[in-house]
């Protein structure tokens, strides 16, 4: 725990805050007379002080959503991490709320559960939220009580539309499940107009999808493939592949499939001297397996925000502590911010928290954000990436 962070476990009571009133208690009836008729001026001067003395602000409390034990503690471990660091930064008071991110039949129950516990915590706003089965128990009971939640991982889009429907005051910081097409789209529209491009997929219904979306969208700005194509996903080379393409003529090759499949993709066209420029998607944000990827491999996806300008005095400060920025700790760092920030501009201009978050336009680690009034992260965190000696860097 980073001292200097009041840190609350679920279920505890948070510190009464009294302001500041100057008062003078008497010390009893047996002083002297020098003492007695000082004491109406010195009750004088008090009242007076305390008028002018500023109240003690009451602390904002934040609930942060994150399982704390199981397969996904170690995720929970991040989002508390960030989160504890920028409470510390915005005087914001922490009440750690454990989610269990069930995937049986047993994880209404513990929504209902999840639920309970941010009605009980005395909570503001409500960040975190790794899964969708908790956050979506949760929202009806956080409308109720006023309470705007920040997510960090979850993207669904049917949660989202019930969101806006039942005026839930969901927010998150992540792009939704249609936004990875329009980027990629875009990336395509933008930089390969004029140049002969297929589209694959590996087969999957997520590749499948995302390259259909991707082709719907450029037909409608008047751009087709040359070739399109399913491969066989897992395989040990994709020459066949290869000379498909060549064959077509295409010189440009948006995938949709997995990080190693485009790796094998980019070797193989390498051996058969056959000049490629390879994109993919979200899924070559990852680690090597038993290809590594090529250096020139390009990738429409999400930057490691560790690396943006924006980040660098809290990943200095949290280096400094010890600590390593990876993951969700960023993300987690950014709810707890703007949450923080949407508080005072609230208080100023006499809105709802939830408002002042739709609303404002925040400055966090993650860089400058708002959200769009579907409540999704603006601008787009999608980036033209390209693969550089073992990292992702901006591609030029």
């Amino acid at each position: 725990m980073t001292l200097g962070v009041t840190s609350l476990k679920q279920g505890a009571k948070a510190p009464r805050l009294s302001p500041c009133r100057g008062d003078i208690h008497r010390r009893g009836r047996s002083r002297s007379t020098e003492l007695k008729s000082f004491l109406p001026i010195a009750l004088a001067l008090g009242f007076l002080a305390a008028l002018s003395a500023p109240a003690t602000a009451a602390v904002m409390r934040v609930a942060v959503v994150a399982p704390q034990s199981g397969p996904f503690q170690i995720l929970g471990d991040q989002i508390r991490a960030g989160a504890t660091f920028a409470a510390k930064q915005k005087d914001v008071e922490i009440v750690e709320i454990d989610e269990r991110c069930e995937t049986t039949g047993e994880a209404t129950g513990d929504g209902d559960t999840l639920a309970k516990s941010l009605a009980a915590s005395g909570a503001q706003a409500a960040v975190g939220f790794l899964c969708t089965e908790g956050l979506e128990a949760s929202l009806p009971v956080l409308a109720e009580a006023g309470i705007p939640a920040i997510s960090v991982s979850v993207r669904s889009d049917v949660l989202m539309a019930d969101a806006l429907k039942k005026g839930w005051p969901f927010f998150r910081l992540v792009p939704g499940q249609g936004d990875e097409a329009m980027a990629v789209a875009g990336y395509v529209a933008r930089n390969w107009k004029d140049v002969p491009f297929a589209l694959l997929d590996d087969g999957t219904i997520q590749s499948r999808e995302l390259t259909e979306a991707v082709r719907t969208i450029l037909a409608e700005k008047g751009m087709s493939a040359v070739f399109t194509d399913t491969f066989r996903p897992a395989q040990e080379q994709q020459v066949g592949l290869v000379r498909r393409l060549a064959k077509s003529g295409a010189t440009h090759v948006f995938t949709s499939g997995d990080r190693n499949d485009t790796a094998i993709l980019a070797r193989d066209a390498a051996s058969e001297k056959i000049a490629l420029t390879i994109a993919g998607g979200d899924q070559l944000n990852g680690a090597d397996q038993t290809v590594p990827l090529a250096n020139g491999v390009k990738a429409i996806t999400v930057p490691d925000y560790a690396g943006l300008a924006a980040a660098s005095d809290l990943v200095k400060g949290m280096q400094a502590e010890g600590m390593v920025a990876e993951g969700y700790v960023l993300p987690a760092a950014a709810a707890v911010t703007i949450a923080a920030d949407a508080l005072t501009t609230a208080e100023d201009s006499g809105i709802s928290l939830a408002d002042a978050i739709a609303k404002g336009s925040f400055s966090t680690a993650i860089g400058t954000v708002s959200f769009t009034a579907a409540r999704d992260l603006a601008p787009s965190p999608y980036r033209p990436m390209v693969w550089q000696d073992g990292r992702f860097v901006p591609a030029p």
